[in-house]
Formats: structure tokens, C-alpha cells, sequence
């Protein structure tokens, strides 16, 4: 195609379209370029290529049966889903959950946090060649999906949280299990830095590449290790504290220059502070209760239901009707891997929500997109793609 420049002279470029089939798109993903040789001259960023409709499906089942849902959102770190849209939920009911359901979900939170920025890294490193450094961080990864799997019978897509609790109480040797991951992700973390620390192929593909600016990435809305790696030391855990995150000792880690390279590098740091915070909560986890005693909101359990008539009849009326949240309209923001993942819910006051309303943290992200690839090589979109960490699942409108 033949522009103009604003010299006035006309140039020939080529019009490129990258994904949805692309490697390197991790999945629905979309974006169109135009090209000048292999400079991008401009960008634009499809939004909804996937289209799966997941509020309006919300809308269809009772508040309970939006939690599968959620999970299908940032599929890497599913059960951090779950946990921000019941912790909404809780907050329209106005209960608070038992203590050890608030640590149990502190540690599975920190535990995909590990996880989704493993595989963020791991699959920026294989976008820009390294084979080697993808399966450092598999190692971690693999052990925290053995954990899941124990914990709720699936690998990927999990459902654990529920309204007012959790699914279940934890397996036989779950501690021991999760304190064998936080040792493999020193390790993990300690051969990864020798691995990219000094590679010069490492430092010249991120450091100075999609530099955003700390004042437009707060004016684009950014949130999360993207905002952070600008500079801003923002997080939802200390800012608005919930699951009694301001009572644990951890450090809100910042980039300096908000390139490619802050962004990857703020997630392995992230993910020492997520290891210190799973330690503290391995040493207040206590026996007790993992779901509110309340036979409005909990849903009876199976062998209460055989036994008891009126338990028979709740976990009928629970499951068909729904719990009943009062009428009104709410907002919850909770800090999940990619930033701040956020959930109005307006209800009538019936066992369905009126409305869900989803504010995924890699909308904003994804927005801004061509800010940082134009002007840049073609090359370096792949990289500032890897790491904005963009998940088409919670991205999809």
C-alpha cells in the first residue's frame, strides 16, 4: 500500500497480519502491522478476536456456577480467578472466612502467581530463541500443576474456590509438597539468572525495547508487574489489602525503565517475594474450618445431604435457586498474576447475578500495545508481546 510521509514523500508499505495462528501469539491473538521494510510504521491490535462471550454466560447460572467460568480466564493461574470473583461475592454478603480458608487461599494465590510468571518468562525466552531457559522454569511449574492436581483433580483449569470458602480441605503432606516447590524455585531461579544475567543475545533483544513510561502506563491503566516494572509500586495486596496480606513481610518489587526487560525481570523477582510470603503462610496454617458455617451461603456437603433431610433440601434449593446476594451494585479488584483483575457484579437480589462486568488486567495492556511497537523492528513486537503476557482467554470481549 502507498502513504504519505509527512515530508510529503510517498512510501510503499507492506501490510502484515500477525496471528491468530502465529507461534509466537500465545493463542487467539491478533495484531496487524505496516511495515517499512522491517521497521513497524503502525500497529493495531484486534481485541475480542476470540469472542467466547464469558459475561453474558455469567449472567445465565447462579453466583456459584460462575466459578467454573472464571477459571477459563488466565488459564495459567485459574484458581486466582476463582478466589477474585468469590472474594466479590463475599464482599456484597459481607462475610469474612474462616482462618485457615484465608491462608489456604494465600498460598494457592502465591503458588500461581510462581507459576503464571514461569510461564510468562519461560515463553518470553522461547520467543526470542531460548530452548534452555524454557525448561528451567518448567521444573517449578510442573511440581505446582502435580499440587493442583491433588488438590482439586485437574491440572489447568481448577476450581477450588467457592462462595465463602473453599472446595475442600487439603490432602495428606500438601506442606510438604508446597515447601519441595518454594526450594525448586530458588534453584530454578539461581540457574535462570546465570543462564540470561550476561547473555548478550538476552540484554540486546529486552533492555531499551518497548520502553512505556510510567506516567502513560497510569494514564493507559495499567496494573500489575507492567506497572511496576515502570516504576510505580503499586499493588492491590498492600494498597487494599485483603486475606490479611498487610500482616505478612514481603517487599512490592519495581523496574526502573519499563522496557522488556524490567517487565521479565520484576516476575522472577515477584516470584522470591511470592516464596517468602508461602513460607509465613505454611507456619499459620492451623486446623480449622475451610468454609463459613452458614447455611445460607455453604453449600451442604454430599454426606450431610444423605444423612439429613433439611441438609438434603438446603443443597437442593442451594444449587437450583442459588444463594441469595442482596440487591446492589459492587466493584472488587484483586492483585492476580497479570495485575488487577476486577469484577462489578450488580444484582436484583434473586440466586443469578443481574450483571458481570470484567475488567481483565491485560485489557489495558493490550491497548497500549502499539505505543510500544511502533517505531521499533518487527522482532522486537514478539518481544514486547512475550512481555505484557497478554492470556486471549481473559483479554476476550
Amino acid at each position: 500500500m502507498r502513504v504519505l510521509a509527512p515530508n510529503g514523500e510517498e512510501k510503499t508499505l507492506m501490510a502484515l497480519n500477525i496471528g491468530p495462528s502465529h507461534g509466537a501469539t500465545h493463542g487467539c491473538l491478533r495484531y496487524m502491522t505496516a511495515l517499512d521494510g522491517e521497521n513497524i510504521v503502525a500497529s493495531v491490535g484486534e481485541i475480542g478476536y476470540l469472542h467466547r462471550g464469558f459475561e453474558k454466560m455469567a449472567e445465565r447460572g447462579t453466583w456459584q456456577q460462575v466459578i467454573p467460568f472464571t477459571d477459563r480466564l488466565n488459564y495459567c493461574s485459574a484458581m486466582m480467578n476463582n478466589f477474585a470473583y468469590c472474594h466479590a461475592v463475599e464482599q456484597m454478603l459481607g462475610i469474612d472466612l474462616p482462618e485457615r480458608a484465608k491462608v489456604l487461599r494465600v498460598i494457592v494465590n502465591e503458588l500461581s502467581r510462581i507459576a503464571d510468571h514461569f510461564i510468562c518468562v519461560a515463553a518470553a525466552a522461547q520467543d526470542l530463541g531460548s530452548t534452555t531457559g524454557f525448561f528451567y522454569m518448567f521444573d517449578s511449574r510442573e511440581m505446582i500443576m502435580v499440587i493442583w492436581e491433588k488438590l482439586t483433580g485437574a491440572r489447568l483449569t481448577n476450581s477450588y474456590g467457592r462462595i465463602g470458602g473453599l472446595y475442600r480441605d487439603t490432602y495428606e503432606g500438601f506442606e510438604n509438597d508446597v515447601l519441595a516447590v518454594c526450594k525448586q524455585v530458588g534453584k530454578n531461579l539461581h540457574d535462570l539468572h546465570a543462564c540470561f544475567d550476561r547473555n548478550r543475545i538476552f540484554l540486546d533483544r529486552t533492555v531499551g525495547i518497548g520502553v512505556m513510561p510510567a506516567k502513560r502506563a497510569i494514564e493507559w491503566g495499567w496494573t500489575g508487574p507492567c506497572l511496576r516494572a515502570c516504576g510505580v509500586a503499586s499493588d492491590v495486596r498492600k494498597d487494599e489489602p485483603y486475606y490479611d496480606y498487610e500482616t505478612y513481610d514481603w517487599n512490592v518489587v519495581t523496574g526502573t525503565k519499563g522496557d522488556v526487560y524490567d517487565r521479565l525481570m520484576v516476575r522472577l523477582a515477584e516470584a522470591e517475594e511470592s516464596v517468602k510470603i508461602v513460607q509465613q503462610a505454611l507456619k499459620r496454617l492451623q486446623p480449622g474450618p475451610v468454609s463459613v458455617d452458614d447455611p445460607r451461603i455453604r453449600v451442604p456437603s454430599h454426606e450431610s445431604a444423605y444423612q439429613d433431610m433439611e441438609a438434603l433440601a438446603g443443597r437442593f434449593k442451594t444449587v437450583f435457586e442459588g444463594i441469595r446476594v442482596p440487591a446492589g451494585e459492587y466493584y472488587s479488584g484483586s492483585e492476580v498474576a497479570n495485575g488487577e483483575l476486577g469484577f462489578t457484579l450488580v444484582s436484583d437480589g434473586s440466586g443469578k447475578p443481574w450483571r458481570v462486568k470484567v475488567r481483565p488486567p491485560c485489557f489495558t495492556q493490550f491497548a497500549a500495545f502499539h505505543e510500544l511497537v511502533e517505531g521499533s523492528l518487527l522482532a522486537d513486537s514478539i518481544a514486547c508481546l512475550s512481555s505484557i503476557n497478554i492470556i486471549a482467554g481473559e483479554l476476550d470481549r
